[in-house]
């Protein structure tokens, strides 16, 4: 007896650590069986669906659903209790601070721009993301009406950079390109951010960074830049590029320097030489690949649909440029002065 009870006690206690194992590999799987099936959206909402696949690889995922939802009680959803959500502010008191005293601090909540089941970092995400959370209340065309008073090509400089380029305080500034693609068969029509399956049958079963990472090396050189820009098969496909901060702060704000050119198109060809280019993935969230400093210097086959003027000015051009001007002004200048010179002898004839 005392050895089946033995070997009874020891059996419970491996199924206990199997389960206990379990539960601590993946402390999420008991809120998912409910939240991650969309039947849950005809029983509360769409807001109780999260989509697992989305979820996965968050911030929050990581750190567990219990972490934020810590009210719900072991009865749940049978006890008849709506949890209360979360506060952010209970782990982002910081940032909280921070952008209540933003100008967007009395008009907006943080979940107005964040899904909490989505929320990723910075480098997590594109360019055209980031926008697409700011358009929700500003309205694309109209920010381009706007902005089109004072700045020159305002729609070329919305599509070029985030908002929070301008808008926030944010530091280290750096170029960030995508892949966009446009219809096959369609010359004309407009270049979009190509999604990962796009990108997949593109690459033929490879990974689709090597497209232009071609030796898979994990860094992208000069040549290999290059050798996508000009190769046939990808005619329909182009890299643009993005200025983006690589400090993000919530510091929305208007900035007087932010009305000056300057502050971006004469920094001259040390700055804005880090580059990436950012790869989709299947969950929706981007990689970042380094690219070969001075990428965005070489406009004819480097980025050759991405310039900004000073940063990608060369010095040689510059002295180039000079001399072409000053010789096209000595012409005028020259033949004016000798007939000026002459004009006594071409009267007496």
């Amino acid at each position: 007896m005392s050895i089946r009870r033995t070997l009874l006690s020891s059996g419970l206690l491996i199924v206990a650590l199997a389960w206990a194992a379990s539960a601590f590999a993946n402390p999420n799987e008991a809120c998912l069986k409910c939240h991650g099936d969309k039947a849950i959206i005809s029983k509360g909402g769409g807001h109780l669906f999260i989509d697992p696949v989305t979820f996965a690889g968050t911030t929050h995922e990581l750190i567990g659903c219990t972490s934020c939802h810590d009210a719900i009680s072991s009865q749940h959803p049978h006890d008849g209790i709506r949890p209360p959500r979360a506060q952010c502010r209970e782990c982002h008191a910081v940032i909280q601070r921070e952008y209540a005293q933003s100008l967007h601090g009395g008009n907006a909540s943080c979940t107005d721009c964040h899904n909490p089941h989505m929320v990723r970092q910075p480098m997590a995400v594109s360019g055209d993301f980031i926008n697409a959370q700011c358009n929700k209340c500003h309205d694309k065309a109209k920010t381009v009406t706007t902005h089109s008073k004072w700045l020159t090509q305002a729609d070329l400089h919305v599509d070029a950079m985030p908002c929070i380029t301008c808008h926030t305080s944010s530091k280290n500034y750096v170029i960030i390109m995508y892949i966009e693609k446009r219809q096959a068969n369609k010359p004309h029509s407009d270049f979009r951010e190509a999604t990962y399956a796009e990108l997949a049958e593109a690459a033929g079963g490879k990974d689709i960074s090597q497209l232009i990472d071609v030796n898979g090396d994990g860094k992208i050189e000069m040549s290999e830049l290059r050798r996508f820009n000009i190769n046939a098969k990808y005619k329909d496909m182009r890299l643009w590029g993005m200025m983006m901060p690589e400090q993000v702060t919530h510091s929305y704000q208007i900035l007087d320097n932010r009305w000056d050119c300057t502050f971006c198109h004469s920094t001259g060809t040390k700055a804005m030489q880090t580059s990436f280019v950012a790869f989709p993935g299947k969950d929706g969230r981007y990689t970042r690949m380094q690219v070969e400093k001075g990428a965005v210097l070489d406009l004819l086959f480097g980025t050759p649909d991405f310039y900004m003027m000073g940063t990608t000015r060369s010095t040689a051009l510059n002295i180039i440029g000079a001399l072409i001007l000053v010789g096209g002004m000595m012409m005028p200048i020259g033949h004016g002065s000798l007939r000026y010179l002459t004009r006594k002898n071409r009267k007496e004839h």
